[in-house]
């Protein structure tokens, strides 16, 4: 196995990334705040086209891992990044890590341009048809394909619901079903975060164009996960970060005893240790997304590493945001259950934290337990 090569970057917030978030946080506050977000989550229609369209059409959110050439705004991962720390921040119930990450990180290492545009401006929501748990390097071998038609089913896809075009790796190829095309079923099935529905997908002899790709399809859906699991690890920091916030917020309001609840010295002892695992895994996503940006070598280590991390941060600041906050916190009312939810599901979503650090002891050459015949007595 050859070792990664040490990659130098500057992961400070470039002036362009602030503008970026400013943008995205001033539509957000206003088009979807929690209330509006809850509110959704009990409606018939979970994912928000209409706020989707507006990230994708007035910022260019799905655009900006495309290149200028293919109708891109030629950005990079780093600014898809920052873009998926705002909607892990607002919770937001738009297809942005399915369709403008993990599918146009797919349709870019097969060269695929002409899908690849309609995604980019916004047109088209394309997913991958695929369990959201699927880990990168996992074999998706589900369907099966005769004369242009697919057939088989898959449980679990996320950003499905508002799908307009189904990606469908079957061997060496890679297959596009329309998502209104005969034989093509979607039932969403109870998940844990209501913001984040999931689908089971059947498809009964769907017709399906086979898309003229460059490349192995399996390496390609390789990659891709890898850059859904970076993204997802900068949406996971956004919603520690957010759940901190809140945490904070609270704690300088609320009284208990005559006294302001924050001012007690434990509980500021596990703000400080929150905000230095937040921190930490600010940095381990800022350099899975630089790695992702400038394709360097580094990128399976650093995505491994920022998704163990940040899925276990995430985590633990929702739980510190709902005990923190008392009895409110455990009310419907209040948003830190959205948190809670989005932490918990995306901590077994394109692999859980063990399966990456299990792959990252690979990848560095750390031994398993079981991997040597020793005496352990």
């Amino acid at each position: 196995m050859s070792k990664s090569i040490p990659h130098s970057a500057d992961l400070l917030y470039t002036e362009v990334e602030d503008e970026l978030r400013a943008s995205v946080r001033a539509l957000l506050d206003k088009r979807s705040p929690w209330a509006a977000v809850l509110a959704r989550t009990e409606s018939a229609d979970t994912t928000d086209r209409q706020l989707w369209e507006s990230l994708a059409g007035e910022i260019g959110c799905a655009a900006l891992a495309v290149p200028e050439t293919i109708g891109g705004a030629g950005a990079s991962w780093r600014e898809s990044a920052v873009v998926a720390e705002e909607l892990g921040r607002a919770v937001a119930p738009v297809p942005f890590l399915g369709s403008a990450g993990i599918a146009v990180a797919l349709l870019r290492a097969l060269d695929e341009r002409d899908l690849l545009a309609e995604v980019a401006n916004g047109a088209t929501i394309a997913a991958l048809a695929a369990p959201f748990a699927t880990a990168p390097g996992a074999t998706l071998d589900w369907a099966d394909a005769s004369n242009g038609r697919i057939s088989g089913a898959v449980s679990g896809v996320a950003d499905a619901t508002a799908a307009d075009v189904f990606l469908v790796p079957v061997g060496d190829a890679l297959y596009a079903i329309g998502g209104d095309a005969p034989g093509v079923q979607r039932t969403q099935v109870v998940s844990l975060d209501m913001t984040r529905p999931l689908v089971e997908l059947t498809f009964d002899d769907a017709p399906a164009r086979r898309l003229q790709t460059v490349g192995s399809v399996p390496d390609a859906v390789t990659a891709a996960l890898r850059i859904g699991a970076v993204l997802l690890a900068s949406e996971q920091l956004g919603v520690a970060q957010r759940c901190l916030e809140l945490t904070v917020e609270y704690l300088l309001i609320r009284r208990q005893f005559g006294r302001i609840v924050g001012s007690y010295q434990a509980l500021k002892h596990r703000l400080a240790d929150l905000w230095v695992l937040i921190s930490q895994a600010r940095a381990t996503a800022r350099y899975a997304a630089d790695c992702a940006a400038t394709s360097a070598p580094d990128l399976p280590v650093a995505a491994a590493l920022a998704q163990a991390h940040c899925s276990t941060v995430a985590q633990q600041a929702a739980e510190e945001c709902i005990q923190l906050h008392g009895g409110i916190g455990f009310t419907w009312e209040h948003p830190a259950h959205l948190y809670l939810k989005r932490a918990k599901s995306s901590v077994i979503a394109l692999g859980t934290p063990d399966r990456h650090r299990a792959a990252l002891a690979n990848m560095v050459n750390i031994p398993g337990p079981l991997s040597d015949n020793r005496s352990r007595s």
